[in-house]
């Protein structure tokens, strides 16, 4: 009997084990020109996973107020099996800039990323509220402007996106217009 409930404990510390390195469970979903931006808002974090046909950069930018120009973007690639992402502000109509270089701060954590089959797939957590002047709050409720992007093929944040994409969503419930 103790040699059975040593084995089933080990099992379902293995499964458990199995299935927090697999990511967050995402509630929500949006596509849009070939980026996949899924989500999920766990009382003032959010948890995203941005996915992209790349062996590049993918990225999911919120709320500009005039092209890309006051969104917060999250950027990622990995290379040679590790990830990096970075937290961006838009500071020109049609650029932006690491929060730290601005003088903010970079509020993005790396969850986890990879590259299979010539799919980059980067996730992270970010706060809802950055506390930050180069992050605009994200609200869970009303809509949020979701831009979508990724680079060519290649590991590097300086190439200019491929493909981009903008939607209205409600990062709560869910709703695309």
């Amino acid at each position: 009997m103790k040699k059975t409930f040593v084995s089933l404990t080990l099992v379902l510390v293995c499964l458990v084990t199995i299935n927090a390195a697999q990511g967050a469970t995402y509630e929500h979903e949006v596509e849009a020109k070939g980026v996949t931006f899924a989500w999920k808002v766990d009382g003032d974090t959010l948890h995203g996973k941005v996915s992209a046909k790349t062996k590049g950069w993918v990225a999911v930018g919120f709320n500009p107020t005039n092209k890309m120009k006051d969104g917060n973007y999250i950027l990622g690639y990995v290379k040679d099996g590790e990830a990096e992402v970075v937290d961006h502000f838009g500071d020109k109509n049609t650029g932006h800039s690491a929060d730290e270089k601005l003088g903010g701060t970079s509020d993005v954590t790396l969850v986890g990323g990879s590259e299979d089959g010539g799919m980059t797939t980067i996730e992270f957590t970010i706060p809802m509220d950055f506390g930050d002047k180069y992050d605009s709050a994200l609200s869970a409720d009303g809509d949020t402007i979701v831009l979508l992007a990724f680079g060519p093929d290649r590991d590097s944040f300086k190439p200019r996106h491929r493909q981009n994409a903008k939607k209205t969503v409600n990062l709560s419930t869910g709703a695309v217009q």
